[in-house]
């Protein structure tokens, strides 16, 4: 019942965060955005760590985070494997997927990947100043799997919700919600890990005050509609198009 409740809570904290970016770049927006090329690139790497897992028995003890195991590649390595069976595994890639494409066509893809990297390196560092360290049974960012660095970057999506809301551009109809939704994402993930010892909810909390550093060091150079003044050639819409278009038949 415990682990109901676990995953439970930890993937209604992810619709929070996802609603969070969704209203943040304009559900009405992503058909006319280009294809996020960065978030294709991730992508591809750790469906090709799944691969890897599934070709060579030996991948997870070679790549994994493992305390207990020497190698400095593993901090960055473990990232990218994963250790929740198939169900675990597609959920962290789809969620991977959905957050980082958010997050590049509002921060950019330099700024993203980032992001990303800083969700990977910056938290354990964190949890070792504050004295965190010790509560690590239940922490994503142990041993493997990408769901810590996902819901670090898509807090980063919540914080700059918040502080578009509360600017002179959020004075319009419905900033009040999205004040509500973004200050959600850290209230939430820090009931998560009070009361679960749930690490998604403090790497979502340490997620969210980055993003808003960031969100206010680097406003001259964040352009999240750029996609909007000058359509790109491709764009998602056009490849859904093309997707969805059947061969002729022969005759």
């Amino acid at each position: 019942m415990d682990a109901i409740v676990f995953n439970v809570t930890t993937a209604g904290l992810m619709v929070l965060m996802f609603k969070a970016g969704m209203a943040l770049i304009g559900p009405d927006t992503v058909s006319r955005r280009r294809l996020p090329w960065a978030t294709v690139g991730l992508a591809v790497i750790a469906i090709g760590a799944v691969v890897t897992q599934l070709c060579w028995s030996g991948a997870m003890d070679t790549f994994d985070d493992d305390p207990s195991k020497s190698g400095w590649w593993r901090v960055v390595t473990a990232v990218f494997m994963q250790n929740g069976g198939v169900f675990g595994a597609a959920w962290n890639i789809a969620t991977l997927v959905v957050v980082a494409a958010l997050a590049e066509w509002f921060w950019g893809a330099p700024l993203m990947a980032g992001l990303f990297a800083a969700g990977i390196l910056l938290p354990q560092h964190i949890d070792a100043l504050f004295g965190e360290s010790d509560r690590a049974t239940t922490d994503p960012r142990n041993f493997a799997g990408s769901s810590g660095a996902t819901y670090f970057l898509a807090a980063t999506l919540a914080a700059a919700l918040l502080l578009r809301a509360g600017s002179r551009d959020g004075a319009r109809d419905g900033a009040a919600k999205e004040r509500l939704l973004a200050l959600a994402v850290p209230v939430a993930g820090l009931i998560l890990w009070f009361a679960q010892s749930n690490g998604h909810g403090l790497v979502a909390a340490y997620g969210f005050v980055l993003g808003a550093v960031v969100r206010v060091l680097a406003r001259p150079v964040i352009r999240p509609d750029r996609d909007l003044r000058r359509p790109p050639r491709m764009t998602m819409a056009s490849l859904t198009a093309l997707v969805g278009r059947r061969p002729r038949q022969a005759g």
